[in-house]
């Protein structure tokens, strides 16, 4: 049985609290999924003072500007250790994207071995090159991009010192939330396809039902927002699931997961005792006396199927029974 990895975005759910922050690794690890993931970054290296947010930042945040925002949302050193202490405890791992070259430092020293690329840093070669130098596996989202886009990516990854297997492709559509008709799910089986590496999807759409489908579809890695109330304040919880839709993903997933089996078309384990039942056997439609000719009209078709097939009708017609049969008794050769 095929395992995706399920990522559960934390992000900046936090609100900048550390109690909450841990609050949301007991959540993560509640539901089982495989990482809970963060967010690296300091604020004055990653916008400028005066950049804008974007309408759903605007929309769910009391800053002014992205910088202002972001300000209140980033951990400190001392508090990733911490979250990874607590994610250690938890029995859940720990993931982070970095956002600028001081925070890939501090994540490779923290030797968590697994890079997870957002979408904005798709085309930030310089950010690309520095990552790729680890030559450690790397997620890499999609979101706000062509082919033309992630073709270079992969370029800049691979020529850097990663190879192309170290990667996954997600497909993603950057939208808080994204619309149902935005989804295209479908493009990640183009990704797979294009580009010949293992992908999957980071989810932005409300709900449960796309990540479970892209995981039908194939996808080996899935990626979900979550957090511990969607009413709260921040740009990211009202397109993040609760803890208890978290929990009902992941085991929908690990449903499908056993339900894909392998592909060969056979009898199953489970179903065989139902064969007899459910099948149909040759029976006599009236009396039928030793000797007497086999006819549509002395003889059907009748639930059990322990006796002969209907499939041997034909063979059947025209023969003389072997003895004298009752109403519904099973005609025998």
């Amino acid at each position: 049985m095929k395992h995706s990895i399920v990522i559960a975005e934390a992000g900046v759910n936090h609100n900048g609290s550390i109690d909450m922050a841990k609050r949301l690794i007991e959540a993560a690890a509640e539901a089982k999924v495989d990482y809970v993931k963060f967010q690296t970054f300091k604020a004055e290296k990653l916008v400028t003072k005066d950049a804008v947010q974007a309408e759903y930042q605007h929309k769910n945040s009391e800053a002014e500007t992205q910088y202002a925002m972001l300000k209140k949302l980033q951990l400190s050193e001392e508090q990733h250790k911490e979250l990874i202490m607590h994610c250690k405890r938890c029995g859940v791992k720990f993931l982070s994207t970095a956002f600028d070259f001081d925070s890939i430092t501090f994540l490779h020293d923290l030797k968590l071995r697994l890079w997870k690329i957002p979408s904005g840093e798709i085309t930030n070669y310089p950010y690309l090159k520095r990552i790729a130098q680890y030559g450690e596996p790397v997620i890499l989202s999609t979101g706000m991009s062509t082919i033309d886009d992630i073709t270079a990516a992969i370029k800049a990854l691979c020529i850097n010192g990663l190879k192309k297997e170290q990667i996954t492709l997600l497909h993603c559509t950057t939208q808080y939330p994204t619309p149902m008709q935005d989804v295209n799910l479908r493009a990640m089986l183009t990704l797979r396809d294009e580009f010949g590496v293992s992908v999957g999807y980071s989810d932005h759409t409300r709900g449960i039902e796309v990540p479970i489908a892209a995981v039908a579809l194939g996808a080996e890695v899935i990626e979900k927002h979550f957090t511990l109330d969607r009413s709260l304040p921040g740009p990211d919880h009202k397109a993040s699931l609760e803890p208890d839709e978290l929990k009902a993903m992941v085991d929908a997933i690990r449903n499908i997961e056993q339900a894909m089996g392998d592909g060969v078309k056979r009898v199953s384990e489970s179903e065989k005792e139902n064969i007899a039942v459910a099948r149909k056997s040759i029976v006599a439609a009236k009396k039928i006396q030793k000797g007497e000719v086999l006819t549509e009209d002395n003889i059907t078709v009748k639930r059990p199927g322990t006796g002969i097939s209907p499939m041997r009708w034909e063979e059947i017609i025209g023969t003389k029974a072997i003895r004298d049969f009752a109403v519904d008794e099973l005609i025998e050769l």
